[in-house]
């Protein structure tokens, strides 16, 4: 499947008539790579200093709560076609959708080391994986849930194979809630249903309506580049290379993205949620430069004609962490449901290879197990 390569900024809707943010200030400034002339060119004597493109502004903050009506579909926003009837009678005669009795026989090797929160100040940055995609991050003060499932079982799936990392009692209050996208492995009632129906919620375009069927009452919907407030924190939704769907009928109904969150110190998490490798890390990169940690997903990839669309793998994992330009990253979104037909020790040991095969830190590379956590206090870890 060929990637399309399309810029979107937030969608016009009826009850917001202006586009919001300089969204397609990136398009002037490709990604493309410098070629032996120019790298020459730029170290002659008496060479002018090359034009470096400046970070595009941030867009203003939305207020939170906002009402918004959104289109009725996002489908313009996919990066890759969805796949169609040829590929889905291909997946019925050669695809795996679980790994063999040789890939789950290492199942109760994943990691899991449980452990109290630690404590941490306001100026401190924290992450504990609870699992999956779930996150307790502690950041200016406050304490995020990212993509919260602690339920033993989601639709469609077996069991987890390691248990929650954080038992739900010992979780200090819970200041925000981001969601990336509607899938049941990011998105479920159950969990959701354990919160004061006051906590504050930030979710996709179009996803809004689903919190407030359920009574949630601070819902705060953004689009693609739009940014809100928090406490003197910043969240903002950024894109990524997924789709949404969550019944028969709403296909792309609601956006798909990951999550910049930006403290009063400046301390930068990037939450990837679920993404394929492709053009937007480096975009993101630019528009939010300094990211301290980037928790990125790198299990769910095989087979790869299948996924790699819209599932890194553990090597496109550690490619986009560096297209972030992002100081350190935490592994996610393995070793807890089994999605797909990969070993499910094998993201953690490709993504360990990948890293020291970059050349890069291996105390900047945050291999937590199930229940870990790592602060970031002061710029040191």
């Amino acid at each position: 499947m060929t990637q399309q390569t399309h810029e979107h900024g937030p969608a016009t809707t009826t009850a917001d008539t202006t586009i919001a943010d300089t969204t397609i200030a990136d398009t002037t400034t490709a990604e493309t790579p410098p070629t032996a002339a120019t790298t020459a060119a730029a170290h002659a004597p008496d060479a002018p200093t090359p034009l470096v493109p400046a970070s595009p502004p941030l867009a203003e903050p939305r207020p939170l709560g906002e009402h918004r009506v959104w289109p009725r579909t996002f489908h313009d926003r996919l990066t890759a076609p969805l796949p169609g009837l040829k590929a889905f009678a291909r997946f019925a005669r050669e695809g795996a959708v679980r790994p063999g009795p040789e890939g789950l026989a290492d199942a109760s090797r994943v990691p899991y080391e449980p452990a109290p929160l630690p404590p941490v100040d306001t100026r401190a940055l924290a992450v504990t994986w609870a699992g999956h995609a779930s996150w307790i991050v502690r950041i200016g003060g406050l304490t995020v849930l990212t993509d919260p499932v602690w339920s033993r079982r989601i639709l469609g799936t077996p069991a987890r194979i390691t248990p929650v990392g954080v038992p739900w009692d010992s979780l200090p209050r819970v200041d925000a809630v981001v969601i990336s996208h509607n899938h049941y492995d990011h998105l479920d009632a159950p969990t959701l249903r354990r919160l004061p129906r006051d906590t504050p919620v930030f979710a996709p375009a179009g996803l809004g309506r689903w919190f407030k069927r359920r009574r949630f009452t601070r819902v705060t919907e953004l689009d693609w580049w739009e940014g809100t407030e928090l406490a003197g924190v910043r969240f903002d939704f950024v894109p990524a290379h997924h789709w949404s769907k969550r019944t028969l009928t709403d296909t792309c109904h609601s956006l798909w993205g990951g999550w910049i969150l930006t403290a009063p110190g400046r301390q930068r998490l990037y939450f990837a949620g679920d993404t394929g490798y492709g053009h937007w890390f480096s975009r993101i990169g630019r528009r939010y430069p300094g990211i301290d940690l980037a928790l990125m997903p790198i299990g769910a990839y095989d087979p790869r004609w299948w996924l790699s669309d819209v599932h890194c793998d553990p090597e496109e994992a550690v490619r986009a962490t560096l297209d972030l330009g992002a100081r350190r990253m935490a592994p996610m979104h393995w070793g807890t449901f089994v999605l797909s037909a990969e070993p499910v020790l094998e993201p953690l040991t490709r993504v360990r290879t990948a890293w020291k095969q970059a050349g890069l830190d291996a105390g900047d590379l945050w291999d937590l197990p199930v229940g870990g956590s790592r602060v970031l206090a002061d710029g040191t870890p």
